[in-house]
């Protein structure tokens, strides 16, 4: 497959080059090079604001529209959106400043004139912790008034979930129903957020603007004419390849799980990360589910098809730029329009029948039992979703490994209706991931989960199975430095001889007091299951007193089960040694939280 210089945008330079250098690459180059395209195709999806504000903003004395940009986030994608409509809003000469909810007071929302709500959604359809204050008071009595309030919401979400979105649609609802006005329609985006993220901000931006200017206030020009960057820094637009160095095994022979110890180099990127960062990475999907789906569709893998910007194959675009491990409800409402199946609308029709069937199935379950009578290559991939990095959180502190970043990954495996199946990064990472393979990376910062500035403080680390990854972090950092702080880990799985992650580091850290206190929870080494949860309750009275000199308190991992059992365990502990109600224990955890002692990062 060649490219027509006459029918592309390269030039017949450009075109003769690239053709000459795909001539030489053998297919396991093919796949590096569709994998870094991968990565980089939203790279052309728009340029940001204006860098500089056009002189005589102020000129006629008077002051432009403040704007404050709210966000809630869990991971930081908000944070970032947020910080991204700042700086264009500051650049086009509007007063704005983006402010994490939980530093928001939230009476102050009377006074606002124009607030933008950027917010992911956590859980169930929950807002993420830092948002859980301010959405409880819009939604309490004490709510004011917003009648003078112009606003925007932008959502962000997974339609993998059954609540998508719930929490951009909740900020919206009831800021209209407490009289506000929307300055711009609600945009629910999905994980591949970056397009339709940029768009949201430029038309609010263009709405600020024209308000500006019904007021006879100058504001600055040319939004959208910022000159590109003579070079970008590696980013979850341009992510940095990097090379494989290590991926081990974590688990004993006969252990019923698999875990992946996964080191990466960064040497030369420029990356830097903290303790309670993630890393995201662009996976690849497996080839033989690739070739299973076409050849279902009776498709050719050489098809030319266009995903998003990249002129590629069926093939390739399946394997890298398109989800085929899941399902989601556009997905099956497109693949139900192009079926004409009257059953998988009737699905459609009941979101509870439809998360339940949604549960373990691919595209392929999808091709198989609603059969459509036609489809060309590009069809499909209009149908499907693209492929998202999946986020990992870091095992490692830069201070302890300089130029690497280690991951803990656990490889999901399982099967239903007959055929194996297996997670797309977590598969990729264990079974196809060789030491010379170079992997798309980026680095996304979590500021809601950091070590304590004090090096003295205290801390609990609650994290069973892969949620060890931070802590791991955590300790290495704090070696270190040389922290003095207290340092008490509750880590579970299933069996200890089998599941111990990274049990002689842990050990070795006991042994020379960088941790104070190891409590394990392996729930298959004796007939009654125990967790971590049922640890901290054992030991209610230490918990308590290490909450009561200040201790920073740490939960990592599943967010489902865990986490909720966890929070319930915590309240049991504080109600029975705090001596308090359920009420009041529940709010001496929100202010633990608010205080950032209460740190959780949950997936």
């Amino acid at each position: 497959m060649k490219i027509d210089p006459s029918n592309s945008p390269l030039s017949a330079e450009q075109a003769s080059g690239f053709n000459r250098l795909m001539e030489t690459l053998a297919p396991n180059q093919l796949d590096w090079l569709a994998g870094f395209i991968a990565g980089h195709q939203a790279a052309n999806a728009g340029t940001t604001g204006s860098a500089t504000a056009a002189q005589g903003a102020g000129d006629a004395g008077q002051e432009g529209p403040s704007l404050t940009v709210l966000y809630g986030s869990q991971t930081g994608n908000s944070e970032g959106l947020a910080e991204m409509l700042g700086d264009q809003a500051n650049a086009l000469g509007i007063n704005a400043r983006a402010v994490d909810m939980a530093d928001f007071k939230p009476r102050q929302l009377k006074s606002e004139s124009f607030v933008a709500v950027i917010t992911s959604t956590h859980g169930e359809g929950e807002p993420p912790d830092n948002a859980i204050d301010l959405h409880e008071f819009i939604h309490g009595r004490k709510a004011p008034s917003l009648k003078h309030l112009k606003y925007g919401v932008l959502a962000l979400g997974d339609t993998s979930y059954e609540h998508y979105c719930q929490t951009g649609k909740d900020f919206d609802e009831a800021f209209a129903r407490l009289g506000g006005t929307a300055l711009v329609e609600r945009a629910d985006c999905d994980v591949d957020y970056d397009d339709e993220a940029e768009a949201w901000i430029a038309n609010l931006l263009e709405q600020l603007q024209h308000e500006a200017g019904a007021a006879g206030i100058p504001t600055a020009t040319g939004a959208g004419t910022a000159p590109a960057a003579e070079t970008a820094s590696y980013s979850r637009r341009y992510p940095f390849m990097a090379e494989v160095l290590d991926n081990q095994s974590l688990n004993g022979r006969g252990s019923s799980k698999e875990t992946r110890h996964v080191e990466l180099s960064l040497e030369d990127a420029g990356l830097a990360y903290q303790p309670g960062d993630s890393l995201g990475l662009y996976p690849q999907n497996d080839p033989t589910l690739v070739a299973a789906i076409i050849e279902a569709l009776k498709l050719d893998p050489d098809a030319a098809v266009t995903a998003g910007d990249i002129e590629t194959t069926l093939a390739v675009a399946l394997k890298h730029h398109r989800e085929i491990t899941l399902l989601t409800r556009p997905v099956v409402e497109k693949w139900a329009a192009l079926s004409g199946d009257e059953t998988l609308a009737e699905r459609l029709s009941d979101n509870k029948a439809l998360t339940e069937w949604l549960y373990g199935r691919d595209v392929l379950d999808l091709i198989e039992g609603s059969p459509v009578d036609s489809i060309d290559a590009q069809t499909l991939i209009d149908t499907l979703r693209k492929l998202p990095p999946r986020l990992y959180s870091i095992a490692s502190s830069q201070s302890a490994v300089d130029d690497e970043v280690h991951l803990t990954v656990a490889a999901v495996r399982y099967e239903n209706d007959g055929r194996e199946r297996g997670g797309v990064a977590s598969t990729w990472l264990a079974d196809r991931l060789s030491d010379d393979t170079a992997v798309p990376v980026y680095i996304e910062a979590n500021k809601h989960f950091r070590l304590p500035e004090d090096d003295a403080a205290p801390m609990i680390m609650v994290g069973p199975g892969t949620g060890i990854a931070p802590f791991r972090a955590f300790m290495q950092e704090r070696e270190e430095r040389e922290a003095e702080g207290n340092n008490w880990l509750l880590f579970g799985d299933r069996n200890f001889h089998t599941d111990f992650l990274y049990q002689s580091e842990w050990l070795a850290w006991r042994r020379q007091g960088v941790v104070d206190r190891i409590d394990v929870a392996f729930s298959r080494d004796q007939g009654e299951k125990i967790y971590v949860q049922d640890r901290l309750r054992e030991n209610a009275e230490e918990v308590w007193r290490w909450l009561d000199r200040g201790a920073y308190l740490y939960v990592c991992g599943d967010a489902d089960r865990m986490a909720p059992d966890v929070h319930q365990a915590l309240l049991d502990v504080i109600m029975q040694e705090g001596g308090k109600n359920l009420e009041d224990a529940t709010e001496y955890l929100r202010e633990l939280s608010r205080q950032k002692r209460y740190q959780r990062d949950i997936y």
